[in-house]
């Protein structure tokens, strides 16, 4: 067979490639959904592993064998509830036009400005028919994990059901943690939200997978050919392989399968626990494949735009995890 001529990688889907504005990722459109829970979730990504299990997808050539599976590790502390966002539809689309501030944890004070006062008795003065959506933001408690983190992160999370139903849900949870194993089975599919390892300044093979050219062509080896038609009038197209920021972009991997969701860390923690992470302490999911972002990232997760029908809705039996020594 041929080889492939393939003299530039790089989708201009992403553009520009440069760093993500914040490390939280962030959120555009949520799924419409009935029950009255939270979209999403977050966890700090701890590490990788391998898993023994039965396969139980429906068309697999080893369809009740045991196989192996590389699986990630999110460790997923509860998160409370901040503050409740009123939207109004207008001319220009959705805008929040109402704040309701919740009592939080000192630790909020870290990451911003808490309001002094707060308003939780508005709740009961708000009529649901009057809003377009509501939607609560959120903050993580790090200070449940083993990575030696206070400073929590905060970010909005969409409802699923109607206004009245969003509503009752928020009254609920006031002052209250919520769970990942409240919202999340094993066996679902999610969505992973998380900025990328970054890899600082590259130049355009290792960020554009850009050919090498003959041990034999003059000046540049690492580098395209060409520089396109516009070099002669100091002029490059954007389309060029350039050098450039290669790394810490905010990317979404779709359909991921969990496989567990357990409050019992002695279950997973190998021994000497995961590197550059430590001993995971606290609620933890186990998600199949690997997930983007380097150790104690923040990963997001939510449920899926676009589920992949063909994944069985319930997790195979775990025979074995490996806990040996990632030493």
């Amino acid at each position: 067979m041929p080889k492939a001529h393939n003299p530039r990688h790089g989708s201009m889907q992403f553009w520009p490639r440069k760093r993500a504005k914040k490390e939280t990722p962030r959120v555009r459109s949520w799924v419409k959904s009935k029950e009255a829970l939270p979209l999403g979730f977050s966890g700090y990504k701890a590490g990788m592993t391998h898993i023994i299990a039965i396969d139980n997808r429906a068309k697999s050539p080893s369809k009740g064998q045991e196989i192996a599976l590389p699986v990630t590790v999110i460790e997923c502390p509860p998160i409370k509830i901040a503050e409740v966002h009123l939207y109004k539809q207008t001319q220009y689309g959705k805008k929040l036009s109402k704040i309701i501030h919740i009592k939080s944890d000192k630790e909020l004070k870290r990451r911003k400005t808490v309001a002094k006062k707060t308003d939780e008795a508005e709740l009961d003065k708000i009529s649901p028919e009057e809003y377009n959506d509501i939607r609560i933001a959120v903050y993580t408690q790090p200070k449940q994990t083993g990575i030696g983190k206070k400073k929590p992160e905060i970010y909005e999370l969409g409802l699923g059901g109607n206004n009245s139903e969003k509503l009752n849900y928020i009254k609920e949870h006031l002052n209250k943690e919520i769970r990942v194993s409240e919202i999340f089975k094993p066996g679902q599919l999610v969505d992973t939200l998380a900025v990328t390892k970054g890899k600082g300044f590259q130049g355009p093979v290792k960020r554009f997978g850009v050919s090498i050219r003959s041990h034999k062509s003059e000046k540049t080896i690492r580098g395209p050919g060409s520089l396109g038609g516009w070099k002669g009038h100091a002029h490059f197209m954007y389309r060029n392989a350039q050098a450039g920021q290669t790394g810490y972009h905010q990317r979404i991997e779709f359909n991921k399968w969990i496989l567990k969701i357990s409050d019992k860390p002695e279950e997973i923690n190998p021994k000497g626990g995961f590197l550059r992470y430590g001993n995971v302490k606290s609620e933890y999911m186990i998600v199949k494949g690997s997930v983007q972002g380097p150790k104690k990232r923040l990963i997001r997760f939510n449920v899926p735009k676009r589920p992949d029908k063909n994944v069985p809705k319930e997790a195979p039996s775990i025979v074995h995890t490996n806990l040996e020594s990632k030493q």
